[in-house]
């Protein structure tokens, strides 16, 4: 919650702190309307010298030319150190995103302009970006000697990836503006963030107190006094929070946090908060979007209906609301509603999208109308050519996971013979012919792969282990998947196969430093049975027993791991209890 707290603080203050830049221009701007997006430098009175290279930048900006106005502007900033020329610069360079230009030409507009609220808030912007956070804080101070709205949270952005020196520093500039400014809520906010991240509790406390004192219903201070008591298991952590709505009602911005914050703990209580602020919102499709979520999770699923059936009719959040009919639609038994929801979901660019059609392709393969999901996929490709490998993908993927081994692979034949340089889709039959004991054609789908990219970690990883796994050719094997491990050391599958292939060899001893290493960066099943197996081979059968045990916890009915126990012939007592 927390670091949404400060996302939402950052973007609402990066929002407002950079000087405007122009609009940016049509695709093909008349000359006269580009000059236009531009504002005109101030007339002075310029050395003559400077005369023709100003009158160049002009007419390169009426042409569009934007890199020579620029560069010229810029030169003649350093060359006149006019504060003018100098604004007008950063303006430009801003306008083209050019943030080394822009922070030269605002450095220069700084340091002859010195009570510039504009310069020093843009300046300010652009330390924060380079990791600079603690310089930016005397230039924040400049506007906020002005009266302007100034935005501090802002400098918290990417406060977790500061090293400790700048995080320090950050600190004591923001104490020593403090004592200048006590009574700055965004200042203490600012403080009290930063002492949360850095671990002090009592001082985030503190900051809090003042702040609240202050502005009792400061939307990110009372959001962070929960967190501090939800971490805290107070009994009443929201208290602050209920207090302010009591004195504030028509405070939308912290209600909708405040419900937020209760989806976690109480569905009841968020959907209470929910429904006021739809209330006075009843067009607002997210809102009613939230109630529908919350109502199916509440298990009144004829509410969720009704909710998502108004989302529909104000004609917002379309595809999301589709998606999540279909499901409910699909949990009631309804599977032909069901499709017919889901198939409205039409936007190829929302995360529901490839959820919805999968979840068709899977009502249709358990009712055993496999030749209606073909149709459909075959319809869906036609309808969509940009994504017919990701649809080729889902599909076989979907009769993969039916157990149609023998349907999946001719899908995916019938995909490559269409798209022969999709290695997506010929890892995917690699992986499938080695499932159907089909090894020699499982190695050529490999090998073709690493012939177009040879640094293919995950090919070279998979080829490595399955020919450690089921032939007698380790060297090779270990080859293969130390380049692998070249290429991705700390991955894990990685470093299983490594392991694994080690222990073929009766490397027992080596096999265990890879294997551990594994099994501490993924807790996965198939890890597990290779981690037991080497510390049963060694001796260590407690330690082994411990490994697997975990791993049947994660999938008591995993294959590789239950095989292993079977060939071992481990007793079945020796897996119980902890």
């Amino acid at each position: 919650m927390l670091r949404l707290l400060l996302t939402s603080a950052l973007l609402l203050a990066l929002g407002g702190c950079a000087s405007t830049p122009p609009a940016a221009p049509a695709k093909d701007p008349a000359p006269a309307a580009a000059a236009a997006e531009v504002p005109e430098p101030p007339e002075r009175a310029f050395p003559a010298a400077s005369l023709y290279p100003l009158l160049l930048a002009e007419f390169a900006l009426r042409r569009s030319d934007y890199d020579t106005a620029l560069t010229t502007y810029l030169e003649q900033a350093r060359l006149l150190r006019d504060p003018a020329i100098s604004a007008h610069a950063t303006h430009l360079a801003q306008f083209m995103k050019r943030e080394a230009e822009a922070y030269e030409a605002v450095s220069l507009w700084v340091e002859l302009d010195p009570d510039s609220p504009e310069a020093n808030n843009t300046l300010a912007t652009l330390l924060i970006r380079k990791g600079h956070p603690a310089q930016a804080v005397p230039h924040l101070a400049v506007v906020a000697r002005n009266d302007l709205r100034t935005s501090f949270p802002m400098l918290l952005s990417g406060f977790r990836e500061l090293p400790a020196t700048e995080k320090a520093a950050l600190d004591d500039a923001v104490d020593t503006l403090l004592a200048e400014r006590p009574d700055d809520t965004g200042l203490l906010l600012t403080h009290a963030l930063i002492r949360d991240e850095l671990g002090d509790a009592a001082g985030t406390r503190a900051a809090l107190e003042r702040l609240l004192a202050l502005d009792p219903g400061q939307t990110q201070g009372l959001m962070l006094d929960a967190k501090l008591r939800l971490e805290a298991e107070e009994e009443r952590p929201f208290q602050r929070i209920e207090a302010a709505l009591e004195e504030q009602p028509d405070n939308s911005a912290l209600r909708l946090q405040y419900a937020r914050l209760l989806t976690r703990s109480d569905i009841g209580a968020a959907r209470r908060q929910f429904e006021i602020l739809s209330a006075r919102s009843p067009r607002d499709g997210d809102l009613l979007l939230s109630l529908a979520l919350l109502n199916q999770d509440a298990g009144d699923t004829l509410a969720a209906k009704a909710y998502l059936r108004q989302v529909l009719a104000l004609e917002q959040r379309v595809d999301e609301a589709n998606y999540y009919l279909g499901r409910i639609l699909e949990q009631e038994g309804r599977p032909e509603e069901a499709i017919a929801a889901y198939t409205q979901v039409e936007d190829p660019s929302s995360r529901e999208f490839f959820n919805a059609r999968g979840r068709v392709g899977r009502l249709l393969i358990e009712q055993g109308n496999v030749s209606e999901s073909a149709a459909f996929f075959d319809q869906q490709r036609a309808s969509y050519p940009t994504l017919t490998e990701q649809l080729f993908a889902l599909e076989s993927e979907l009769l993969t996971r039916a157990s149609l081994l023998e349907a999946s692979l001719a899908l995916l034949d019938q995909a490559l013979a269409t798209l022969p340089e999709a290695g997506s889709l010929r890892y995917s039959r690699a992986m499938l012919r080695e499932q159907l004991g089909d090894l020699n054609g499982m190695e050529a789908d490999l090998r073709h792969i690493l012939e177009d990219n040879p640094d293919n970690a995950t090919a070279l990883n998979a080829l490595g282990y399955t020919l450690s796994n089921h032939t007698n050719r380790y060297a090779e094997a270990e080859q293969l998947i130390s380049r692998a491990l070249t290429l991705a050391p700390e991955e894990p599958a990685i470093l299983d196969s490594m392991g694994w292939v080690l222990f073929r060899q009766n490397r027992a001893e080596e096999a265990l430093h890879y294997l551990q290493r594994a099994w501490t960066g993924l807790k996965d099943p198939e890890v597990a049975a290779h981690l037991g197996e080497v510390l049963w081979t060694l001796g260590r059968e407690e330690d082994a027993t411990a490994v697997w045990r975990n791993g049947l916890q994660l999938d008591p009915e995993h294959r590789t791991l239950l095989e292993t126990l079977q060939r071992l012939q481990v007793p079945p007592a020796r897996l119980e209890g902890e």
